[in-house]
C-alpha cells in the first residue's frame, strides 16, 4: 500500500464530507508517518512499512471491538466501520495451507529439526507481514509433531 493512496483517499472522504471514513484514514496515515519517522525515514516511506503499520492498526481495532462490551453497542458499531475502513487497505495474508506449503517448500532443512523455536526464528523474518504470527506459530506446531 502506497501512503500516497491514502492521503488521496483521505482527501476524498473529506470533500464527501464522509467524517468516520475520513477519520479511520487520518489515523492510519498519522500512525505511518509516526512510525516512518521512528525509523529514520521520514521523507521516502516504503510500502512494506505501509503495510506493516495498517496490520497493526487492523489488529488493534479488533482488539478493541472483541473486548467492547455488550452494552455499547454504538461503540462496537464505530469499531467495526473503522475495521472494515482499515481492512480495506490491508495487504493480503496467506492461509495456513499457503503458510505450510511454503514451509514445507522453502524450509525443509530447518523443519527436520523439529525445534519449534528455532523454526519459528528463521521463518518468522520472511513471513512478517505477509501471514498472520498465530497462523504461523499453529502451522509450525503441527509440522512439529
Amino acid at each position: 500500500m502506497d501512503i500516497e493512496l491514502l492521503r488521496k483517499d483521505m482527501v476524498a472522504a473529506m470533500k464527501a464530507k464522509d467524517k468516520p471514513r475520513k477519520e479511520a484514514i487520518s489515523s492510519l496515515v498519522s500512525a505511518v508517518k509516526k512510525a516512518a519517522i521512528d525509523e529514520g525515514c521520514r521523507d521516502d516511506i516504503p510500502e512494506e512499512l505501509v503495510n506493516r503499520v495498517i496490520l497493526k492498526e487492523q489488529k488493534t481495532v479488533k482488539e478493541q471491538i472483541d473486548t467492547c462490551p455488550e452494552a455499547r453497542a454504538d461503540l462496537k458499531a464505530e469499531y467495526q466501520f473503522r475495521y472494515d475502513v482499515i481492512s480495506e487497505y490491508a495487504p493480503k495474508l496467506l492461509s495456513a495451507d499457503e503458510v505450510k506449503a511454503l514451509l514445507q517448500e522453502k524450509y525443509a532443512d530447518v523443519l527436520a529439526t523439529k525445534n519449534k523455536g528455532q523454526i519459528m526464528k528463521t521463518v518468522m523474518g520472511d513471513l512478517k507481514g505477509k501471514a498472520d504470527g498465530k497462523v504461523i506459530n499453529q502451522v509450525v506446531a503441527q509440522l512439529c509433531q
